[in-house]
């Protein structure tokens, strides 16, 4: 079992999976991408998230990597996986092998593509959750899964002891204040969009699932430090200079760039896996220049 504490603060970078050539999945890239996060400094690890390319692996694929995390990390940090399954029996399924697998907790999707009603969604979260013992952060994102986890969904949610917390990935911070609002702590709040992330840890946010971090761990990690011990000047000077690219977070080729960042900064290797293509032609070379003009400032 991984076995870290789970405490759902501090930075939660969304982890790539990395391929070969040939597209088929680098395990050991993939935890050396691991390894290389942990030793600069974030709190934890989603794997198998959109940056993780879940709905591009093959169900053995999610698991080798889940099972390889359990060396690569070691307990140095918590692990959470991803659950993005297209019916609720796979995710079940897929929920238990990776409690199995020994990791510490899970981030819920509703199921992809279709697009369900507050009870559909009310009864896949909840089968999920009673399928297995681990805490659940539920994954709300409206822009890339066209549903939205309402107030009325997570009050028929709460009382389910292992739903613990809510990735909030609206674009509208005015959310956060809303939720705590309404079930105070009863829901450890995560910011999710990275150009609203800030905002998001000042509005009562515990921690952050980070995408860009993945590129910029070390300049992350500050800033939530940053924001720990109140140096709010800090925070924001550091968030001013990252915006630019945390933009890249709200855009639909995301997973792309955040992998061609990587590999402009020695991290990984924008391969991806269809349908995704690397970035080309205008974008590519909009977005190098942008990764290329932060680390030349960068702040720390």
């Amino acid at each position: 079992m991984i076995m870290a504490a789970l405490s759902w603060t501090g930075v939660y970078p969304a982890a790539t999976t990395q391929f070969t050539e040939d597209l088929c999945v680098d395990y050991d890239a993939t935890a050396g991408v691991q390894d290389a996060l942990i030793r600069d400094g974030v709190d934890g690890l989603i794997l198998l998230g959109t940056c993780g390319e879940n709905n591009s692996l093959e169900p053995d694929e999610k698991r080798a990597i889940l099972d390889r995390a359990r060396s690569a990390v070691g307990g140095r940090v918590p692990v959470v996986a991803g659950v993005s399954e297209l019916t609720t029996k796979r995710a079940v399924a897929f929920a238990r092998d990776a409690e199995s697998l020994g990791v510490d907790g899970l981030m819920l999707l509703p199921a992809m593509v279709y697009v369900p009603t507050e009870e559909e969604l009310y009864t896949h979260f909840k089968s999920v959750a009673d399928a297995t013992s681990l805490p659940i952060m539920l994954y709300n994102n409206p822009p890339a899964y066209r549903v939205s986890i309402s107030a009325r969904v997570l009050k028929k949610l709460a009382d389910i002891p292992n739903i613990v917390a809510v990735k909030e990935s609206a674009p509208d911070p005015r959310r956060f204040t809303d939720l705590i609002n309404e079930f105070g702590d009863r829901y450890v709040l995560m910011a999710g969009l990275d150009d609203v992330a800030l905002e998001g840890m000042i509005l009562g946010a515990h921690g952050w699932v980070s995408g860009l971090t993945s590129a910029f761990p070390q300049e992350s990690v500050a800033l939530i430090k940053a924001l720990q011990r109140g140096d709010i000047a800090e925070a924001r000077r550091i968030y001013r200079w990252f915006m630019p690219l945390l933009h890249l977070d709200a855009e639909h080729d995301l997973v792309q760039s955040i992998k061609l960042a990587e590999q402009i900064m020695g991290r990984g290797s924008e391969r991806v896996r269809l349908p995704r293509l690397p970035l080309a032609g205008e974008r590519r070379a909009q977005v190098t220049a942008m990764v290329e003009k932060a680390a030349a400032t960068r702040p720390i």
